[in-house]
């Protein structure tokens, strides 16, 4: 934001919904709040999920200010901060009536953001909001609008690249790599690309190559060796990648990218189980995003029939690894002993707000549809001994509010990169069929 001249800034709903700290990202610029804002924030008032959360803490925010300015001349934020108001106009403006006839609160918003530009010309006035039509409805009666975009990454194509390849290595270099069980220090390397902590890659000489991994906890560069968990193989350079920081107890936190079928949340939980003993838990969550914009309640059953079809695909992977170890044996009866003394629990990722994550390994998939706040919620709560794995598609987002660059997982990623307890890998290639590896390119 230029600091050359004051805006005005009327948030829409979805905005405080996503960050209800939001509030302290306007700078000097003054912030208006339209009453029907506050009228749809208290219908997110009851519930379990981050939105519920973030509009009972936005709304103390609120109440904690006694100022009556806050509805006539404003109320100050702070140093170096603007104003608050509450806008409380609720006539519709006749631009608006021409084109948007239908009384909803996205076009009352429209007619308060038209309010005000026309009462303060001497200051822009921008409607901010996370809805893409509201942001073109703005627009098309000549109003300024903006998304959201505290928390964007600036670019998600080093989080989705394919994995980096050195060719022309020193062969004696290879030759080392391979007998070393400590791996070389990295200084003896003189790679053309910069490596961050954890990062694995190819180095190649001719027909020589191996897989190594750069370990930020020895300084040095160590081949990576094939594993299996629980009867699965990795089928490619990636997923070898995958399961080396996956089983690694070093390395905290884990990120998997990449397209359906690329066996992001297959690995996760194979190398889980493979850990099984130096954890107290295996927990598997993933958020749900209702269908149809339909909340839960419309579902029959209980509360675990309700969320049993959104937690379908975690029992898939669980049921493939089955079928790859023998039946009846030892590591068949761990998996059951697991599931009956909840050990290994699959659950929806609102039911664990709250829980003190200590002793685990705690699985997220689909992490992409959770917002930057929600994210490092979950992160937070990690306690000693806890490792975390966060999968998803960053081109996949069911929510309507989020983008490839504005969701949790592409920021967690952002943000965490460089750090010595933290690994990144990009699956590229589908591995669950050819049919289906073609119709995730083509389609």
């Amino acid at each position: 934001m230029s600091r050359n001249k004051k805006k005005n800034f009327v948030l829409d709903t979805n905005v405080i919904l996503h960050d209800f700290r939001c509030l302290d990202n306007f700078e000097e610029n003054d912030i208006y709040i339209p009453i029907v804002v506050l009228e749809e924030l208290d219908k997110f008032k009851k519930g379990n999920d981050q939105i519920n959360f973030n509009a009972r803490e936005f709304l103390r925010q609120l109440d904690s200010i006694t100022d009556d300015d806050l509805f006539t001349k404003g109320t100050h934020l702070g140093n170096g901060m603007g104003r608050l108001f509450v806008d409380t106009g609720i006539k519709a403006q006749d631009r608006v009536l021409q084109i948007f006839p239908e009384r909803i609160p996205d076009h009352r918003i429209l007619s308060t953001v038209l309010e005000i530009s026309e009462r303060d010309k001497k200051n822009k006035t921008i409607l901010v909001t996370k809805d893409i039509n509201l942001r073109m409805k703005a627009r098309s009666i000549g109003l300024l609008a903006e998304d959201y975009i505290n928390d964007k990454v600036a670019d998600i194509f080093t989080f989705e690249r394919q994995h980096k390849t050195f060719s022309n290595m020193d062969s004696a270099l290879i030759d080392r790599l391979y007998s070393s069980l400590d791996g070389i220090d990295f200084d003896e390397f003189n790679l053309e690309l910069p490596i961050q902590a954890n990062e694995c890659f190819v180095m190649k000489n001719g027909r020589k190559s191996v897989l190594a991994r750069y370990n930020p906890f020895t300084n040095k560069i160590r081949k990576i060796d094939k594993q299996s968990a629980y009867g699965i193989q990795p089928r490619n350079a990636e997923q070898t990648f995958a399961l080396e920081v996956l089983l690694d107890p070093d390395v905290k936190l884990v990120t998997l990218t990449g397209k359906a079928g690329t066996g992001k949340t297959l690995l996760a939980l194979a190398s889980a189980l493979k850990q099984s003993e130096s954890f107290d838990q295996i927990l598997l969550a993933r958020p749900i995003v209702a269908l149809g914009n339909k909340e839960l309640g419309f579902l029959p059953g209980d509360e675990k029939q309700k969320i049993a079809p959104y937690m379908q695909p975690l029992f898939d992977n669980l049921l493939v690894i089955k079928n790859h170890i023998p039946y009846g044996g030892v590591e068949s009866r761990n998996i059951e002993d697991m599931q009956k003394s909840k050990k290994l629990e699959i659950e929806a990722l609102a039911y664990i707000r709250g829980r003190s994550l200590s002793e685990m390994i705690c699985i997220v998939d689909e992490a992409q549809n959770l917002t930057p706040h929600e994210i490092k919620t979950i992160i937070t709560r990690a306690g000693e001994g806890t490792k975390m794995v966060f999968a998803g598609d960053l081109q996949q987002i069911d929510s309507p509010y989020l983008d490839a660059q504005s969701n949790g997982l592409a920021y967690v990623i952002d943000k965490m990169s460089g750090q010595d307890l933290f690994a990144h890998v990009n699956l590229v290639k589908g591995e669950r069929s050819r049919l289906s590896e073609v119709a995730s390119t083509l389609l």
